[in-house]
């Protein structure tokens, strides 16, 4: 029976098939990047790929912190790893030959492993042996590789997240609307004497089988994009140049066991609700069943709709008052549209006559007009105002792709155009010299010159819990550095830093001025240091601030401010003696602080392409199995004089509407989203203002163009389906 029944019916399942099928592709090529992400360590050595054993530098802070009764370390990377002890460089040399390469922080050395090892033991410097694969982390490119490595992981994360998110949507969307479309077919089975029971186990074998066929399909499918996928993120540069991920099919490989078990999982899940409303269907009702929509929201529904839309709201809040810090990071601006999104779509029959009654007709259709075209506007939005429960689920896959493209980008470009105007409030600076390793230049006539290095600083918080490390700058002048910035301080003054004090944030756990506090410098040094100036959280780059004396870093920075009267190019051509590259203030804000990144620009942009692959999928479907279901109505428009051609009208019109109100839907679901991201700025003391908020009318205008052309194109071949 349930063969037959797809046999039947194979085009209203076609929509949970494909999407149950690219959701599992996704999933499983995600799955496989993520695999090769993790095993990224296993990438052959390339700077001693001669030596059998490296010596490196101390690179790491253990410290011991409270966890459990007995306590434990937590292990850090510093910021400045140690070189390599010249005591301990005479020694290797006894035991065989040593290879120096520069920088000083590794050698690599001709010995027995063994021997090595009681070397560094006995010269108490921490330095490291490594040895086989782990010589690669001896390698300069090594960190700039993890961090490439913890990018790629966190897209494909992401990418896999969403897939699941959109996949189970649409199959839940698709079943739901197929059980809403066969109610009088389940009310004559209950009336033949079909238990319900009986119904639903019927309707969850039709999606056992969609499911299993589709995650089959689907692992096959994600076993050929994912080295193509791969290619994609090297091209981008979201990966780095060597990554790579496994070719074939591997069945008893975990990416695609948890691809297929979770694809059938969200296909099940999809049609569970559906199935149980179809359990409950009863032959009375559906025998009398007309074509208006009534009682489109169960009270089940009502309430599930409700508590999301109350959970999403309230989470929004909480995050706002709690840790507005967390709004600006991605995987929050990812999640919550979804939740949000999911609650709308979920109360949209309650939203869509109100919706549609926005779209008033026009002056040059209004009553006393006889046109027919005006008759036809009206029969449209006369039908998706009756048509509730098509229209929302023609608007759903909209509602989705607008809200995640507005939130996504806007809460990208948002948070990045907030740091540049964020950064360009704080600094004073007229030049500024970048460089990784800038020479002193002295005193330059007409201007003040402020030098900085880049390091860290880790301390302990959560009541000696947790070791955090804090990005900082080390200043060499703090009169200087005062002079050309203007640091957003709630606390204190930035000029009574010294080197036994230093300048923190609101982030702190402890940040009173004239406190202090106990933190591990950049070099794994200890000090205690007394809290001179507390600095606003802002969007995370307002870090820690030390003096040069305690920070081992080389100037990679200068920051100058013209004195009145100075000549610009004068100065400019006294910093060049420092080695770097000489530029006006604006030229490096831009450069420092390019808003949205090109690579994550990208990485949306992929992330888009699969919402709306999903929403066209979703689109032509529900389009194509409503098809049948009005040929009487379009018969009936047919004997009162309608042509064919304004029939296909009627229907690109209703189409064109219903995705008009998931647009609007979408719209107000960026809007909340961004209106917290702004709230969120505003209490982090960051400055929201024009150019600031970021609405991307251009990405949501093209998701509405291609759902827009997709649905009038499937509406008018259905036109044509429903009238034959």
């Amino acid at each position: 029976m349930i063969l037959a029944s797809l046999r039947s019916r194979w085009a209203g399942f076609l929509g949970a098939f494909v999407a149950v099928a690219l959701g599992v592709a996704l999933t499983a090529a995600a799955a496989v990047g993520l695999a090769a992400a993790a095993g990224g360590a296993d990438r052959a050595p390339q700077r001693f790929a001669d030596a059998a054993v490296v010596v490196a530098g101390r690179d790491t802070l253990s410290v011991p912190v409270r966890r459990g009764p007995e306590g434990d370390r937590v292990t850090k990377r510093l910021a400045h790893p140690h070189p390599v002890d010249s005591a301990l460089l005479d020694d290797l040399r006894e035991l065989g030959t040593v290879r120096v390469r520069e920088p000083l922080d590794a050698v690599g050395v001709d010995a027995p492993e063994r021997a090595v090892r009681a070397a560094v033991a006995a010269s108490g410097t921490g330095a490291r042996v490594l040895t086989g694969a782990d010589r690669r982390r001896a390698d300069p490119e090594a960190e700039e590789d993890g961090r490439a490595l913890v990018a790629v992981t966190a897209f494909l994360g992401t990418a896999g997240g969403v897939a699941v998110f959109v996949s189970a949507f649409v199959t839940a969307s698709t079943f739901a609307f197929v059980v809403a479309l066969r109610r009088r077919e389940l009310g004559l089975l209950r009336a033949a004497g079909a238990s319900r029971g009986q119904v639903r186990r019927w309707l969850l074998g039709e999606a056992l089988a969609v499911g299993a066929a589709a995650s089959a399909e689907g692992c096959a499918l994600g076993a050929w994009a994912a080295p193509r996928c791969a290619r994609a993120l090297v091209a981008v540069e979201v990966a780095p140049p060597w990554f790579r991920v496994a070719e074939g099919l591997r069945w008893t490989w975990w990416p695609y066991q948890l691809a297929f078990w979770s694809g059938l999982l969200v296909a099940l899940a999809g049609a569970g609700s559906a199935a149980w409303r179809a359990g409950r269907v009863s032959p009375v009702e559906a025998l009398r069943e007309a074509s208006l929509d009534t009682g489109v929201m169960p009270r089940g529904r009502r309430a599930v709709g409700a508590a999301l839309l109350a959970g999403a709201l309230g989470l929004l809040a909480w995050t706002l008052w709690s840790d507005p810090a967390d709004l600006l990071k991605r995987k929050t601006y990812t999640t919550q549209p979804m939740i949000l999104a999911t609650a709308v779509a979920a109360l949209a029959p309650l939203l869509v006559r109100r919706v549609v009654a926005l779209f008033r007709r026009p002056a040059a259709l209004r009553p006393g007009r006889t046109r027919p075209a005006v008759a036809l506007v009206r029969v449209a939005r006369a039908n998706c105002g009756a048509g509730v429960r098509r229209t929302a689920a023609v608007a759903a896959p909209v509602l989705v792709t607008v809200a995640l493209a507005g939130c996504l980008f806007g809460s990208a470009a948002t948070v990045g155009a907030a740091g540049a105007a964020e950064a360009r409030r704080q600094t004073a600076a007229d030049l500024v010299v970048t460089g990784d390793a800038l020479r002193p230049v002295g005193s330059v006539p007409g201007a003040t010159v402020s030098a900085s290095a880049a390091t860290a600083v880790f301390v302990r918080e959560d009541d000696g819990a947790a070791l955090v490390r804090s990005e900082a700058r080390a200043v060499a002048d703090p009169a200087a550095f005062a002079a050309v910035t203007r640091l957003p301080v709630v606390a204190g003054d930035v000029r009574d830093l010294d080197d036994r004090s230093i300048v923190v944030n609101e982030e702190w756990q402890r940040h009173r001025v004239g406190e202090r506090v106990t933190v591990w410098l950049g070099d794994g040094r200890r000090a205690r240091l007394r809290i001179a100036a507390v600095l606003a959280r802002g969007t995370g780059d307002n870090g820690a601030y030390v003096t040069a004396r305690n920070a081992a870093a080389p100037v990679d920075r200068l920051d100058v401010r013209l004195r009145p009267g100075a000549g610009r190019a004068a100065v400019a051509r006294a910093l060049c003696a420092s080695g770097g590259e000489v530029r006006p203030v604006a030229d490096w804000l831009a450069a420092a602080y390019p808003g949205m990144k090109e690579q994550t620009r990208l990485g949306l942009l992929m992330l888009l392409a699969i919402c709306l692959a999903y929403a066209v999928i979703s689109l032509a479907a529900t389009l194509l199995m409503t098809a049948p279901v009005r040929a009487p109505e379009l018969r009936s428009l047919r004997l009162v004089g309608a042509t064919p051609a304004q029939l296909r009208l009627v229907a690109a019109g209703e189409a064109l509407l219903a995705v008009a109100v998931g647009a609007v839907l979408g719209l107000a679901v960026t809007a909340v989203g961004l209106g917290g991201l702004a709230a969120g700025l505003a209490r982090l003391s960051v400055p929201v203002g024009v150019g600031v908020l970021v609405v991307p009318w251009d990405v949501v205008g093209v998701c509405v163009g291609v759902c827009g052309v997709v649905a009038v194109g499937v509406a008018v071949v259905g036109a044509r389906v429903g009238r034959a």
